[in-house]
């Protein structure tokens, strides 16, 4: 009888590495693909070189956390698979096609957990694409795996827990750090009252980050709106409104996101189940408090699933984990994962209160101007989806992407779709659920044409 695959795990953040060890615990040899060079995700990435700061200067009063995953993940040495700088782009039927240093490799596997994490949500602003400006997470990046700043003197803008953490985070490395501007106002802020008996420790951690910008000269602006960033050839100022009054800051580098975005596309090519997400606003792939989809073999971890921060992506990892070791029939431990579902429970709970705390600009896609740039791939402005909108009667996104090319272009509508769903949403004056959203297709990232092309059809073999 062949020899049973190994199972696939996509990701190297904190879901994919508690999924490695639990699989590896148990006797099992799994894969672990991901896109960085080392492993730890977006929240505890490691840098590119040693550039002398130690792990509480990068990651703060998360060092603990990083250190004790960088360490427990290093320490299956050959009992896992680890295959860093590689790019997944298209999977399904057991075999997964990856790219790695201009290669694409066909790796086949037997269970498929799916820890592929989450991206900044942005929405167009008049000058978002103008040099200087970074997501929060790109500004986070630059910080934490090159150890250099977006610029001298720079604002944070939108909102969400990110945005205090990454402007603190620029606070402590020493950069200028002129304003935070968050488009919440004070009111829902009350709801951090009902987070705290949740994770008072989490709470606590905000607030004395915001306290420490303001005393630190840190403008920390709520409520704010109209925001424009403006320059010739690059970031010069930032515009917004407050109290129906216009302010601008000089500066010359802007941190912009509203929150994160689950990616979901391995999940679509899988054959996941989507269910619309009312507090995500946003489709998400169907999964069980333990993680399995509704495809046999199939399971989802971490915020690829529902962004829950990286406390929850571990839980939801080893409970992933323990789940497929159940559907193979090995042993695994039932009262761990009464005790994981427990906590995942209190993180969603935790996470309704801190939604309320940092809303969604709902307003956005209605001011939203003519000329603003919806989709940078395609260079398609917002009155030129209107348009279409109007002329074609649409009403679903993928109407929309056909008619007007949104979506297609290198970011495959990662950047772009969240926007573009809002805007038509509010043109059709339809909750944004009910548009729909894009499919996935391979590639579901840029890959060269060549590498395309020319696939090694190794199968998944430990020697390789």
């Amino acid at each position: 009888m062949a020899e049973r695959a190994s199972p696939l795990i996509v990701g190297a953040g904190p879901a994919g590495i508690r999924a490695a060890i639990t699989l590896a615990a148990a006797g099992l040899r799994p894969s672990v693909i991901d896109e960085a060079h080392a492993c730890g995700g977006q929240i505890y990435r490691q840098p590119l070189a040693l550039d002398g700061r130690d792990d509480r200067a990068r990651y703060g009063s998360d060092a603990a956390k990083a250190s004790r995953l960088h360490r427990d993940f290093a320490a299956l040495g050959t009992g896992v698979d680890y295959r860093p700088r590689s790019l997944l782009w298209n999977l399904g039927d057991g075999v997964a096609d990856v790219l790695r240093d201009g290669v694409s490799q066909r790796l086949s596997y037997d269970g498929l957990i799916l820890a592929t994490g989450a991206t900044d949500r942005v929405l167009p602003i008049p000058g978002w694409t103008l040099p200087g400006v970074f997501t929060l997470g790109g500004a986070q990046v630059a910080l934490k795996a090159q150890g250099c700043a977006i610029g001298r003197r720079v604002v944070f803008a939108g909102s969400g827990p990110l945005l205090y953490l990454v402007a603190w985070q620029y606070v402590k490395a020493g950069v200028d750090v002129a304003a935070v501007l968050d488009s919440a106002p004070l009111s829902a802020k009350f709801n951090l009252l009902r987070a705290l008996p949740l994770a008072p420790g989490i709470v606590l951690h905000g607030l004395r980050m915001a306290a420490e910008l303001a005393l630190r000269g840190t403008r920390v602006q709520l409520g704010v709106s109209g925001l424009r960033i403006e320059g010739e050839g690059r970031v010069a100022r930032i515009v917004y409104r407050s109290a129906s009054c216009e302010h601008a800051i000089a500066c010359d580098g802007v941190g912009y996101g509203l929150n994160l975005r689950s990616e979901t596309q391995a999940a679509d090519l899988a054959g996941c189940a989507f269910r619309f997400d009312p507090r995500d606003r946003a489709h998400l792939p169907v999964r069980d408090v333990s993680g399995r989809s509704n495809v046999a073999g199939v399971y989802l971890a971490g915020d690829g699933a529902g962004i829950a921060g990286a406390d929850a992506a571990e839980a939801a990892g080893e409970r992933a984990a323990l789940a497929l070791l159940e559907d193979r029939g090995l042993p695994h431990d039932p009262p761990r994962a009464d005790v994981l579902e427990r906590a995942l429970a209190t993180i969603d709970r935790l996470r309704d209160a801190l939604e309320a705390a940092f809303p969604f600009p709902s307003h956005w896609a209605a001011g939203l101007a003519d000329d603003a740039l919806l989709c940078r791939c395609e260079d398609i402005s917002a009155g030129e989806a209107r348009r279409a909108i109007g002329d074609f009667a649409l009403t679903e996104m993928n109407r929309l992407k056909a008619v007007t090319r949104i979506g297609m272009g290198r970011c495959q509508g990662r950047m772009c779709a969240a926007a573009a769903a809002e805007l038509l949403a509010a043109q059709t004056r339809r909750e944004v659920g009910a548009v729909g959203r894009l499919r996935a297709q391979a590639p579901i990232k840029p890959i060269p044409l060549a590498a395309g092309l020319s696939v090694d059809e190794r199968q998944h073999d430990p020697a390789h």
